[in-house]
């Protein structure tokens, strides 16, 4: 009888230790395989991009800025060190969405006793109605770029590259004091806390940093009926390079610096966070994994584990004013270890469930 219990223990035991390893093994090998390692500069051209990027010079640009973004936040002239700037791209139209972000986590402007700031960069809208209602809200908030030069393109993601590649040129002309840079989406809930908490604990000099969730080892696609075609004489390469999953990640101000100088040369069919790892790989800076970034999930809710995690993705309005409630609450200590680690199994195994759901639907209705 003895035997049998001990037998039953055991089996109960491996199946617990099988169960957090499908939950947590993945995230615990991506993290130990794809962090960064301290790169050595031999390439000629990536020796020649760093050159340039120290050396990028924006003083005819500066002189133009009225038209490039002719509403203009600035949020940089009171902040002399900015510990995190979040650029969150929106469009007009999605004023409840930031009105949303702005009631949440995007109101912080001090964590731990340091600067951040949160702006909308929007792109231009052919809407007379839209475009007054979007002065209106920068006059009311302080917190909008809008910008119109080079965006003008017919289908949504090279809009959205332009959009990004002017974002960039922002930072650089008034955002040089940001430490460290968010790109992120409307629909994103941020964690600035705990990002910041990150940040600041690092014992290494944080240059070179482009952290996220990595995408590692992704095939290009070759088939000419799919998005995102990709024929072998635009790219040879077996693999895509590893880049940092949006629609939220992190750049460091240098980062930011050698992305843009090689961001003018590409011009690929493919998403904004993918081409930033290709200009990324250009200019030798390794994309950083962190399991901690959602990627482009939404994360099944519940407070702990949004207090761990840095972001989530997919947030509707409601969504996002709750998890603000609840985490101004648990950031006090509600949420000790062992709470947090439930938290986590919870919210990760429900995410799983979502998204074979999802997977099931996607069938039926094939």
């Amino acid at each position: 009888m003895n035997i049998m219990k001990t037998h039953q223990w055991c089996f109960l035991l491996c199946n617990v230790i099988l169960f957090h390893a499908l939950l947590f093994g993945g995230d615990i090998v991506e993290e130990f395989l794809l962090q960064s390692s301290p790169a050595a500069y031999t390439d000629r051209f990536v020796l020649e991009v760093r050159e340039r990027a120290r050396k990028l010079d924006l003083t005819e640009t500066r002189l133009n800025t009225s038209q490039l973004y002719p509403i203009n936040a600035e949020p940089c002239l009171h902040h002399q060190d900015l510990l995190i700037l979040t650029v969150v791209f929106s469009s007009p139209g999605n004023s409840s969405q930031r009105e949303a972000l702005r009631n949440s986590w995007a109101n912080q402007t001090t964590v731990q006793r340091v600067a951040v700031r949160t702006l909308f960069f929007i792109g231009p809208s052919y809407l007379g109605a839209e475009h007054e209602s979007v002065r209106e809200e920068s006059e009311r908030y302080c917190d909008i770029v809008l910008c119109e030069g080079g965006v003008l393109q017919s289908d949504w993601e090279r809009r959205h590259w332009e959009q990004v590649k002017m974002a960039l040129r922002w930072i650089l002309l008034f955002c040089q004091e940001a430490r460290f840079i968010v790109l992120s989406e409307d629909s994103v809930y941020l964690n600035l806390p705990a990002l910041a908490s990150y940040l600041l604990g690092l014992r290494t000099h944080p240059d070179d940093l482009y952290l996220g969730r990595v995408i590692h080892r992704a095939a290009p696609e070759r088939d000419p009926s799919k998005a995102h075609y990709l024929p072998y004489q635009l790219y040879p390469d077996k693999y895509l390079p590893d880049y940092c999953s949006g629609p939220a990640f992190l750049l460091s101000q240098d980062v930011v610096r050698k992305v843009y100088v090689t961001a003018e040369d590409v011009a690929l069919p493919l998403p904004s966070d993918l081409l930033i790892g290709l200009c990324a790989r250009r200019a030798g800076v390794v994309a950083t994994h962190s399991a901690r970034f959602s990627g482009n999930r939404h994360i099944r809710y519940n407070p702990c584990c949004y207090n761990f995690l840095f972001s989530s993705a997919g947030m509707g309005v409601g969504l996002m004013g709750m998890a603000w409630r609840d985490l101004g609450e648990v950031n006090g200590g509600g949420c000790g270890m062992l709470k947090t680690y439930y938290s986590l199994v919870v919210c990760k195994a429900m995410t799983y469930l979502d998204k074979l759901s999802f997977l099931s639907n996607d069938n039926t209705q094939d």
